[in-house]
């Protein structure tokens, strides 16, 4: 059952096999083990940013696609799911339209990109896309009377997925609807997830790998480069927007800041080239290592730099407001002793 869950592609690591289980517990266990909001919130945003790198993934490390306009698609699911609701109240029906809506949008969109631009040299494509995703911001942001502009908006979602719904308490934790909401991100991440390592390890997968490593000879023992590409680059467009749809679902709010920023992008490269390219599992390390870094490592700092107060220089250092000094250090040692990513290196282990 669990090969047919994980589609034949195991961990092949046993250390791997152990730290994705831990993810998958901590994750699964998460309002348990670690209570409070703060915790919560980390557990769905990790959830949430899994799917979204495992879909870059799928675009940049199956197909060797470079793309800067992931966000654009992970805004396209979020502001679908804002603008439904808004419209079509706060019921179930309105999530399930924007979603769909979301999806179908992203990927027709992709569709076009994919169709003027896949042709050309990768550089090339990844420049149309950064500045389709950039005038795709800029209209958001102008727009104010539809999508609210700079300052976005907020929306309401069924009361059974707010906090408002109280069900009691269960071995210290209080059940409510934020709960319910949380087990439903993690629900549809899940699914999501497996359903993209089962695309990587189908046939149009392997075909996908192999047009990664030599086009031109994949082309020339007769597969249809430009069509696997843009199958591939609407595929990944289409589980962004639902990942966006998710995250939309989760703050109850929509805003350019939250999902086009190009700081977004920046940090879905991280994830996907910290926990290995072209593997689907790195974009679950990737993705937790950098949530959690993000939220926690200028707290850690914070405490390193009150307990070095007797060493000015090293105090200096550690103070809370460089933490994003050391996350780039941090990534730069991550790719000096992981060039192929934590997976492909624990692989190479075994």
């Amino acid at each position: 059952m669990i090969m047919k869950l994980l589609s034949g592609d195991t961990p092949r690591s046993k250390i791997l096999t152990l730290v994705l289980l831990a993810i998958f517990l901590c994750l699964a266990l998460a309002p348990f083990l670690f209570p409070g909001v703060r915790s919560l919130d980390t557990a769905a945003r990790i959830a949430i940013f899994i799917v979204l790198a495992a879909s870059y993934d799928l675009l940049l490390g199956y197909t060797g696609v470079v793309s800067f306009a992931h966000t654009m698609f992970f805004g396209i699911g979020a502001y679908g799911v804002g603008l439904a609701s808004q419209h079509m109240g706060r019921g179930y029906s309105a999530l399930i339209v924007g979603s769909l809506s979301g999806a179908l949008l992203a990927a027709a969109l992709a569709f076009v990109i994919a169709l003027f631009s896949l042709r050309v040299r990768a550089i090339f494509f990844a420049m149309i896309t950064l500045a389709v995703a950039s005038a795709v911001a800029v209209l958001v942001s102008q727009l104010s009377w539809l999508t609210g502009g700079e300052d976005g908006f907020t929306f309401r979602i069924p009361r059974e997925l707010g906090p408002a719904l109280r069900l009691g308490e269960f071995a210290g934790v209080k059940i409510n609807g934020k709960l319910v909401n949380y087990y439903l991100i993690f629900t549809l991440s899940l699914i999501l997830f497996l359903i993209m390592l089962r695309v990587v390890n189908s046939p149009f997968g392997r075909v996908l790998q192999a047009i990664r490593e030599n086009d031109f000879r994949a082309e020339a023992i007769g597969y249809r480069v430009v069509w696997y590409r843009t199958v591939a680059t609407c595929l990944s467009a289409a589980i962004a927007a639902l990942a966006g749809s998710l995250f939309a679902i989760w703050l109850r709010y929509v805003g350019p800041d939250t999902t086009l920023s190009f700081a977004i992008m920046l940090d879905l490269l991280l994830m996907v080239v910290i926990g290995g390219m072209g593997t689907i599992y790195g974009a679950a390390i990737g993705a937790t290592l950098l949530v959690l870094a993000q939220t926690y490592l200028q707290d850690l700092m914070g405490s390193a730099a009150a307990a070095t107060e007797a060493i000015p220089l090293l105090s200096r250092l550690l103070d809370p407001d460089r933490w994003l000094l050391w996350l780039g250090v941090l990534f730069i040692l991550s790719v000096y002793f992981f060039p192929t990513g934590i997976v492909g290196r624990l692989r190479a282990g075994k």
